[in-house]
């Protein structure tokens, strides 16, 4: 009987004991309350790991005088200065702080819907948890917050993210477990291998990255296709389309049509390039470089930049046209302009290439390890390649886009004042026939606004729906691998526009009509 009791009670005793392990803390507080971030915080200072060798929390008793490091993870570091850990036990001299830090799954965090009240959550932010991961920090027996010297967490990546953000845990008032990632009274700072958070309390804490968009394999395959096919149709049609630029200029010797001209020759010169440059970089082997691929990565750059620049001149010569309607006589506007969009792109590449910037370049995609080579800018220098790409292919194309995106916006106005204002149609009882010439000028209008922006370069803008979807990169990957295509269309339109009779009055009243053949009437 004794021994049957003997046993029993060693049992009991040992169930009893088994939730003091650190290991099944957050399951039982979960269980026990919807509420269960003050359960965790209160046990995880008193439970045992179960070996020293335990990983994802670390429990260490210091002297409150000293500064500490914790380490729960080999990704995550917290380092508590000593101002903290007097605090955490009140200011009393010649006492040890025990201090806790552990990391958790960020799924137990149950998210509440934003708040529309009179305290809004100002400092509420949104994204993904980096890694699924949150860090416990406790230390001592009272609250610690509002440190003037701030405690310092540490949390490594692989350069998987671009940027991300440092959080805490924040409860709402409804007691129910729920509440929301705030970055108030948090400091983020980002290094080529690290996150570090700088925080002035203790409590949950994590990075908030946006999430990348994973590109499969299947993905990449279809989006190369995708460009290499528009690409080659591109560069023919943007040759075809010179020719026939040429041929309306040769007729109609109008400025308008001599920008088109350059604006085609530098797409023509893109599209080839790019098509040049991507076999090239294929052909050479993974780590081989060649003095080709650096000519074609510059031809490349000045390609774009010369496409960028006029497809600028394009929108500076709509705002002339629509904005300085009289007085608009420049001297030697051609060259002048001929001087920026081609002077300003060689000058650029030239300083680029005399820093030696150009060579492979090993596209990664993102959340996969996927890559793909071209002749571009090298990998081997990062920082001229971070500027130089930020400000060439980022900040000038930004500016661009939104410049003649308010010169497109300009003539969708002006249409619309010539709309509003064209009363040739309003004498006819024939309703029908009415109702049928303004729903073909509306068309013309339509094809017209849809022309010039591709003219003017708006499809660059697209690039922006990249980082949302992996629609949004095959939106781009289109639109912008057809620009030859489309400018060919563009200069059929304005050849069939050119070739109508001058005393159709439906043609010639068209607002359409007067935005695709206006031009300086001046002479060069």
């Amino acid at each position: 009987m004794w021994i049957t009791l003997f046993i029993t009670t060693t049992l009991c005793f040992s169930m009893s004991r088994a939730g003091d392990f650190c290991e099944n803390v957050l399951k039982e507080c979960r269980d026990s309350d919807p509420s269960w971030i003050g359960c965790y915080e209160d046990r995880i200072m008193t439970c045992k790991p179960r070996g020293r060798s335990m990983t994802g929390i670390k429990q260490l008793k210091v002297d409150s005088l000293q500064e500490v490091d914790v380490r729960p993870t080999f990704e995550h570091r917290v380092h508590i200065p000593s101002a903290a850990l007097q605090e955490s036990i009140g200011n009393v001299p010649e006492v040890d702080a025990l201090v806790v830090a552990s990391v958790i799954n960020s799924s137990y965090f149950k998210l509440s819907p934003p708040q529309r009240s009179r305290t809004p959550q100002i400092h509420r932010r949104n994204g993904k948890v980096f890694r699924d991961s949150a860090v416990c920090v406790r230390a001592g027996n009272r609250a610690v917050e509002n440190l003037s010297q701030p405690i310092t967490l540490t949390f490594k990546h692989n350069k998987e993210v671009e940027s991300g953000t440092c959080v805490f845990w924040k409860e709402t008032s409804a007691k129910d477990g729920t509440g929301y990632w705030s970055n108030e009274g948090c400091d983020t700072n980002y290094t080529a291998h690290e996150f570090i958070c700088s925080c002035n309390h203790l409590s949950f804490f994590a990075v908030l990255v946006n999430p990348g968009i994973s590109v499969t394999k299947a993905d990449a395959n279809k989006l190369n296709y995708i460009t290499y096919i528009g690409s080659g149709l591109s560069a023919p049609f943007a040759l075809i389309s010179l020719f026939i630029y040429i041929y309306l200029h040769r007729r109609h010797p109008e400025k308008s049509i001599s920008l088109h001209m350059q604006l085609t020759v530098a797409m023509f010169c893109l599209h080839l390039t790019f098509l040049l440059s991507s076999l090239l970089a294929q052909l050479l082997k993974e780590k081989e470089d060649s003095s080709s691929c650096l000519v074609l990565g510059l031809v490349l750059h000045w390609s774009l930049l010369a496409t960028m620049t006029w497809s600028a001149l394009e929108g500076f010569h709509l705002y002339l046209l629509l904005i300085r309607v009289f007085n608009i006589y420049v001297r030697r506007y051609l060259l002048k302009l001929s001087l920026i969009g081609w002077g300003f792109p060689t000058l650029v590449a030239a300083v680029c290439g005399i820093s030696r910037v150009y060579g492979k370049y090993t596209l990664k995609y993102s959340n996969s390890n996927l890559t793909q080579h071209m002749c571009w800018m090298s990998n081997e220098s990062e920082q001229k390649l971070l500027v130089v790409s930020y400000i060439t292919t980022v900040a000038f194309p930004f500016l661009v886009v939104v410049f003649n995106a308010c010169m497109l916006g300009l003539v969708v106005f002006k249409m619309w004042e010539l709309r509003r204002g064209d009363r040739s149609f309003g004498s006819s009882s024939d309703w029908k026939k009415i109702n049928k010439e303004r729903k073909k000028r509306l068309w013309k209008d339509c094809v017209t606004v849809l022309g010039l922006s591709c003219v003017l370069g708006l499809p660059w803008g697209l690039a922006s729906t990249t980082y949302v979807s992996l629609a949004g990169i095959y939106i781009f990957t289109v639109l912008n691998s057809l620009q030859g295509l489309f400018i060919f269309l563009w200069s059929v339109a304005m050849a069939w526009s050119k070739s109508q009779p001058e005393n159709n009055s439906s043609i010639r009243d068209s607002s359409s009509q007067k935005m695709m053949t206006t031009s300086f009437n001046s002479r060069n």
